[in-house]
């Protein structure tokens, strides 16, 4: 039970203190916690993918970015989905991702199969480079320039959720 609660806890970023170095299932919920906070970082960019779909009249695809602004990815159409390709990232993205892949971040898809569950909610495929996994992800469009991802571990437990910014159109091939 105790190790079960220390994943939990690892993943919702809360504290459970105790004597001695740190034991194999605290550090397994640091790094699901770090997975899990990527995931819903790149699922919210896909969510902009899901609004482009829904606005014609804006551009037809948009670039989005992460609350770090160290990654952009373009929202593009994928034969009857969207996808999304990163078009930009930072140096230490780039470093991150290299570790659970051998492709380069830029030019990935990261983003597959994208469908419409109800107006303005998305959900589909992400891949985390850094971990080189696939999840199922859901994106809600917020406003014309603000998406929210959001996922969770285990039913209702260790959910996250992040914002996520249309990229001004200056930037938006960088």
């Amino acid at each position: 039970m105790f190790s079960v609660l220390r994943l939990i806890c690892g993943l919702a970023s809360c504290a459970i203190k105790s004597p001695g170095p740190p034991t194999e299932h605290a550090i397994v919920g640091l790094r699901m916690n770090r997975m899990w906070l990527k995931v819903f970082a790149i699922a919210v960019v896909m969510a902009g993918s899901g609004h482009v779909a829904a606005t014609a009249q804006e551009s037809s695809f948009d670039v989005w970015r992460n609350p770090k602004n160290s990654v952009h990815i373009r929202a593009e159409r994928c034969g009857d989905r969207m996808c999304g390709v990163v078009v930009w990232a930072s140096e230490k993205a780039k470093a991150d991702a290299r570790k659970g892949s051998q492709n380069p971040l830029v030019g990935s898809q990261l983003f597959r199969d994208f469908v419409e569950e109800r107006p303005g909610v998305w959900r589909g495929q992400v891949f985390v480079p850094d971990i080189g996994r696939t999840f199922t992800g859901t994106i809600r469009v917020v406003d014309a320039n603000r998406l929210e991802a959001k996922g969770c571990l285990l039913g209702k437990l260790g959910c996250r959720s992040q914002q996520w910014y249309r990229v001004a159109e200056s930037h938006s091939s960088r």
